[in-house]
């Protein structure tokens, strides 16, 4: 039996912890898939880039915030595969960043308490990272 085969993508995630010891949740916006579903903000790591770049980058475009390299600690992260391409993203955590995180791409921002992760639907790669952030937090 024949199994497809599926490009691994590539998508580096964080999970941006306030003071107060909350998670930074971002919908995604009608239009892309998945639309409407809660997720850690990040991206598709491009060529030439590290993750953590990625990060840099991606916090920056659609959250209007500046954060640095060393600001990011890789936690654990998701290996999942899709219908047309597998999955593989390695979740950062980020508490050191500047300014106040604004959706400048129209997505719907939220802060959550660790233990209201799971009130918020999200896509299944994102789900099985949630006990990892509980049991950090």
């Amino acid at each position: 039996m024949s199994e497809q085969v599926r490009p691994i993508l590539l998508v580096a995630a964080c999970a941006l912890i306030d003071t107060d010891g909350r998670i930074l949740l971002a919908q995604r916006p009608e239009g892309k898939s998945l639309a409407g579903l809660w997720e850690f903000p990040g991206g598709k790591v491009e060529p030439g880039e590290t993750p953590e770049e990625t990060l840099v980058r991606e916090l920056e475009e659609e959250l209007g915030i500046v954060t640095q390299v060393p600001c990011l600690a890789p936690l654990t992260f998701a290996s999942h595969t899709y219908e047309t391409f597998h999955l593989l993203m390695p979740l950062f955590v980020c508490r050191r960043f500047e300014g106040i995180p604004h959706g400048r791409e129209g997505q719907a921002l939220k802060w959550v308490k660790p233990q209201a992760l799971r009130q918020y639907p999200m896509p299944p790669a994102d789900e099985p990272l949630i006990p990892f952030l509980q049991d950090l937090l």
